[in-house]
């Protein structure tokens, strides 16, 4: 089988990233909830550092997510009739892709969380007393 060309090799990665974003909700969800946190912490004039931090979780999240839809193709394709061990490998994959967003929920809580609040008391919306 013949190798494919660097220019092909891009070509499958995006047929493969436009495959999910059309059939996959949670990675929508994900990259909705990526550009918000992005947002929030440009408005909040994030030192790098912390944007890295943040840039890697969000890309970890989406990742996770991608590898989590590939299994389950590789599943499916498998085993097309319901099976323990199928059901596993997709519940394991799913549990990854949970780890991975909550541990990044509680990163950009503490990442974004003392900013926002100093950003949302200086601006008058929260009162200290």
């Amino acid at each position: 089988m013949k190798r494919p060309n660097l220019l092909q090799s891009f070509r499958h990665a995006w047929d493969g990233w436009v495959y999910a974003l059309r059939t996959q909700r949670n990675l929508r969800i994900h990259l909705c909830a990526g550009g918000m946190v992005a947002a929030t912490a440009w408005w909040l004039d994030l030192d790098v550092l912390r944007l890295a931090v943040l840039a890697l979780m969000i890309g970890l999240v989406i990742a996770g997510e991608l590898f989590n839809t590939a299994l389950e193709a590789v599943v499916d394709l498998l085993s097309p009739q319901y099976h323990d061990h199928a059901k596993i490998a997709k519940d394991v994959a799913a549990a990854a892709v949970l780890l991975l967003g909550t541990t990044s929920v509680i990163i950009g809580l503490l990442l974004l969380g003392p900013p926002l609040w100093q950003r949302l008391v200086s601006l008058g919306v929260i009162s200290l007393g």
